[in-house]
């Protein structure tokens, strides 16, 4: 029996992995310690999960402790963003895997350190990016090492994320760059490891411009100008579009997403903590809406953009090489968007001498595009030895994507390009 202790107690923890470490994968893995901040995160946990009720649980300066008592073989890693660097940190001093969310850490300057203690520890990192594992994205990469495309020469990625999505991270801890590391490290993170694994190429350098242009104290559609509001509470909210939006009675049992809740009552979950915060409020410290140029050590190209406050979700993708391109569009979640849609994302191909070719993939249920489930079984049964390419993403993969992110926002603070080769710790 592999044995785990899980450090943040978060909605994460909860549903993507307690929940099938004690169900589909429990003939060989066992919880045997919880830790968080909170301790009515443990509360939540063990009115969930009853098998529970008897683990020991541990504040964070306790961690030494838990290890000692409860002799894990790993730790998962799925509290706040600003919290993993320490549990990371400490797990790695202890020689123990370390299974963490992405991003890995905040900043590039931590990431650093993280590979730094990996390479001095019997221990090793995993970083969750599940985005690798939908089928899609699956089938890009092997399509890219077919030689389909041949040599990958830009990738042009176009990202929005809907009024519903986009709004609840200006409404949650996310919203304070000290917690997140901004949109740039907390989402783009995820895409920018994606293009990383795709193209197998180090990103060089960044040019990037960030703003804030929907969210905060001058967002265009804030009803008053006064701090401190929650949407539960909130006098104003029928005169503020993005409540009104996906809160009429006629859609309140509709919408969906793969991992947000819908009319949680904030006051009856954690301490300090509430995801309802208003999206107008002056304390917002991120932007909404990045655009960047990439630059890779081989000569591959990113033209990359995403915005925050978009009227549907998803992407659009285009990869050009020496022999063709490839291109595909995802409209994320139908219940979110009010328009028709194909009923499946394919890949177009076009060979740079001939005829277009439609590529059709079998979809998967879960989150993340299908990726969850997959993504679940190479980490608690061990990768899948059918598959020809490495997909499970470690420290490296984790640094990389944090240094693109955090190199987008030194840009468009700094109006200059970021040499990324000159901050990331080399193997």
């Amino acid at each position: 029996m592999k044995r785990y202790a899980v450090c943040g107690i978060s909605n994460r923890a909860l549903n993507m992995y307690i929940n099938p470490l004690l169900s589909t994968f429990s003939s060989t893995n066992k919880i045997v310690g919880l830790l968080d901040s909170d301790p009515l995160r443990f509360e939540v946990c063990r009115k969930q999960f009853p098998e529970l009720v008897n683990h020991p649980c541990y504040e964070p300066s306790a961690f030494h402790q838990m290890v000692e008592e409860t002799k894990p073989d790993a730790i998962l890693v799925a509290g706040r963003d600003d919290t993993h660097f320490d549990y990371i940190e400490l797990g790695l001093q202890h020689d123990l895997e370390v299974i963490t969310e992405k991003p890995m850490v905040t900043t590039l300057d931590n990431a650093n350190r993280v590979l730094a203690a990996e390479r001095n520890s019997k221990g090793k990192v995993i970083v969750t990016f599940n985005y690798r594992y939908s089928p899609i994205h699956r089938k890009i990469k092997e399509l890219i090492l077919e030689g389909k495309v041949g040599k990958v020469t830009s990738i042009d990625l176009n990202w929005t994320i809907d009024t519903y999505h986009g709004a609840s991270y200006f409404k949650r801890w996310n919203r304070k760059r000290e917690f997140s590391g901004g949109l740039s490290i907390h989402k783009s993170s995820h895409h920018f490891d994606l293009v990383n694994w795709w193209l197998d190429q180090v990103p060089v350098q960044v040019f990037a411009y960030g703003t804030l242009h929907y969210y905060g104290k001058e967002g265009e559609h804030n009803p008053s100008k006064v701090d401190g509001r929650n949407c539960l509470t909130c006098s104003e909210k029928h005169n503020c579009a993005y409540y009104s939006r996906w809160n009429s009675r006629s859609r309140n049992n509709g919408v969906k997403d793969d991992h947000l809740q819908q009319n949680v009552k904030p006051q009856e979950l954690y301490t300090d903590y509430r995801p309802d915060a208003c999206i107008f409020d002056s304390e917002i410290n991120i932007e909404d809406t990045y655009t960047a140029m990439v630059k890779y050590n081989q000569g591959g190209l990113l033209s990359y953009s995403v915005n925050f406050s978009a009227p549907y979700e998803g992407y659009k993708l285009a990869i050009n090489g020496t022999r063709g391109r490839l291109e595909t569009t995802e409209f994320h979640e139908p219940s979110r968007i009010p328009f028709p849609i194909p009923a499946q994302q394919t890949i177009d191909y076009y060979p740079l001498f001939g005829s277009k070719e439609i590529i059709h993939v079998v979809h998967t249920d879960g989150g993340h595009g299908g990726g969850d489930p997959l993504l679940l079984e190479d980490l608690f049964l061990g990768p899948d030895p059918a598959r020809p390419y490495e997909i499970l993403a470690g420290a490296e993969a984790g640094a990389y994507s944090i240094a693109v992110g955090e190199g987008v926002w030194r840009s468009s603070q700094e109006n200059k390009p970021i040499d990324i080769s000159e901050f990331c710790y080399k193997k």
